[in-house]
């Protein structure tokens, strides 16, 4: 790797924790580090105190009550407990056991979907087409008296498409099915309120908002049926038993309130992404993944045909950049995306493809320099390939 220049490109995956984050949490190491269900001595209450006005300042940003968040370790964990709690509760009740999702779901998701099938649930996969969305239409077509549960994800991992999740959560109720959404990658970056969107429960994640990992929480509508995640002390009312992580739960907060008002911030990272978008476009055989519209500010994934996404990414970290060739949850499969395969895209270009997903840290510099790079290393990378020697011959040949 070049040591004289580092570019990260990857916040999709992670985030670097913020100064101001820090700062936030310190205290709770060193100072007020009792445990908060020691209320009956001043550290222990201190404590409390700290804890629930995380989950206060939590709510009011998200559009809910403080009862309704619960926190959790992550994003991950968030996801299976809310699927697997709605679902087995509203089975266990004679409801159903039909669960509706879409192809491009996060992992956490579709793997726990997948144990549930083994279970004996039936699943539901909705197409998103060429643009990577949801249509509404195919949702409500794929109810049954059976479902029991609708999971959308708000915004996606891989490609940044942003679901239709009011209109998704509309039609459920109407059908008086409980919605769930994945929304790590969504809370921060754009503006929610879950009442006003409807949403039943809700999964989010720290460390994609520059907090340390090991943070998150899940949102759950108060009268929603849910069973208890970890027995034990009767931490979280009782619904995820543990000594909560004080200082996560106030770096949430933190961060979620600093990227929320940083709308100065997007407009930069949005006007960046649109850069890269332009000048990557430039580059022959190549196409961006997902509709440009609906899409997170941050996120921009591009195909180029004739490489392996792979040797690109290896290529980028040898001069400094750091980038990814989808889900970071995933990077060891050789197979390709199930995002971009959801596209109809056929396997070879699936093969070749690239996320960068910015923050308000990167500078237009760095653009130029992703750009510069991005072409020397897809030129590279097709110099060594028989397929595209094969096609600039048969060009030759037309001529």
């Amino acid at each position: 790797m070049d040591a004289e220049r580092l570019v990260y490109v990857d916040n999709a995956a992670t985030t670097k924790v913020s100064k101001s984050v820090i700062d936030a949490m310190m205290p709770y190491f060193h100072t007020h580090y009792g445990n908060p269900s020691s209320e009956l001595y001043g550290m222990g209450r201190e404590a409390r105190v700290a804890l629930e006005k995380a989950r206060l300042g939590i709510s009011e940003m998200l559009g809910c009550e403080p009862g309704e968040v619960f926190f959790t370790s992550g994003g991950t964990e968030a996801d299976n407990w809310a699927i697997k709690g709605i679902a087995e509760s509203a089975k266990k009740a004679g409801k159903g056991n039909h669960i509706i999702t879409s192809k491009i779901e996060h992992h956490a998701v579709l793997h726990t979907l997948e144990r549930l099938e083994k279970q004996g649930f039936e699943i539901s996969y909705l197409d998103v087409y060429d643009n990577g969305i949801v249509r509404a239409e195919d949702l409500e077509k794929a109810i049954k008296p059976e479902t029991i549960l609708v999971t959308v994800m708000f915004a996606n991992n891989e490609i940044g498409t942003i679901q239709p999740i009011k209109e998704l959560a509309e039609i459920s109720h109407k059908h008086k099915i409980p919605f769930f959404t994945d929304a790590v990658q969504a809370v921060g970056k754009l503006d929610i309120n879950i009442k006003e969107l409807g949403i039943d429960a809700l999964a989010l994640s720290g460390h994609k908002l520059h907090t340390p990992k090991g943070i998150g929480a899940l949102y759950v509508r108060k009268g929603l049926k849910f069973p208890n995640l970890i027995e034990g002390g009767g931490q979280e009312k009782g619904r995820r038993s543990g000594t909560e992580n004080v200082a996560g739960a106030v770096a949430l907060e933190v961060a979620l309130r600093e990227s929320l008002g940083d709308k100065e911030g997007r407009e930069k990272v949005r006007a960046m992404r649109d850069y890269l978008a332009e000048n990557l476009s430039k580059i022959p055989y190549s196409r961006i993944n997902g509709d440009m519209k609906n899409r997170l500010v941050e996120n921009l994934n591009v195909a180029f045909e004739f490489i392996e996404g792979e040797g690109l990414i290896m290529l980028l970290d040898m001069v400094g950049i750091c980038a990814s060739t989808g889900s970071a949850c995933s990077t060891s499969s050789l197979e390709p995306s199930h995002v971009l395969r959801a596209l109809g895209l056929p396997h070879e270009i699936c093969h070749g493809s690239l996320r960068i997903s910015l923050s308000s840290e990167n500078t237009m510099e760095e653009m130029d320099y992703i750009i510069e790079k991005v072409t020397w290393a897809v030129g590279r990378l097709r110099s060594m390939s028989p397929l595209y020697e094969k096609l600039l011959e048969s060009q030759k040949t037309e001529q």
